[in-house]
């Protein structure tokens, strides 16, 4: 990976749980958003090696949608997911239990429109939601 960004947390959760709230569809529109002001209306994940997963990340307000999508080139259960970004960014995502929380770590290529600064603070952002889906369902 070219520099690659990394955000990490710790969830109060054994790793089946987490596991299955990361990459389950009915769950992934219910954290997956950087800020209050944006959403994720609907996420389609084909969980397997060569499926494809499409997020809709979009703006409360309508005035901005996208999709955010790309193929999974590695998938253990419970452990490990590797990805490519439709934009041919790697994405790799670990999920470790220590004692009985679940520690999850993303690494990422950055894109080059934003700063490394403003795309690790979003995707921390994120991450932060997930945790407290999680803890709070």
């Amino acid at each position: 990976m070219n520099n690659p960004i990394t955000v990490k947390t710790n969830i109060n959760a054994l790793v089946q749980k987490v596991f299955e709230m990361f990459t389950n569809a009915n769950h992934i529109v219910n954290w997956n958003a950087a800020h209050e002001s944006w959403h994720c209306p609907k996420a389609v994940n084909d969980l397997v090696e060569g499926g494809k997963f499409v997020y809709t990340m979009a703006a409360k307000d309508g005035s901005m949608q996208f999709d955010f999508s790309g193929t999974f080139t590695k998938v253990i259960l419970n452990e490990r997911l590797e990805i490519l970004i439709d934009d041919n960014r790697k994405w790799h995502i670990t999920f470790e239990t220590e004692n009985e929380a679940t520690v999850v770590t993303e690494i990422f290529e950055p894109e080059t429109v934003n700063t490394i600064e403003l795309q690790q603070a979003g995707w921390q952002a994120i991450l932060d939601n997930f945790k407290n889906y999680v803890e709070n369902n």
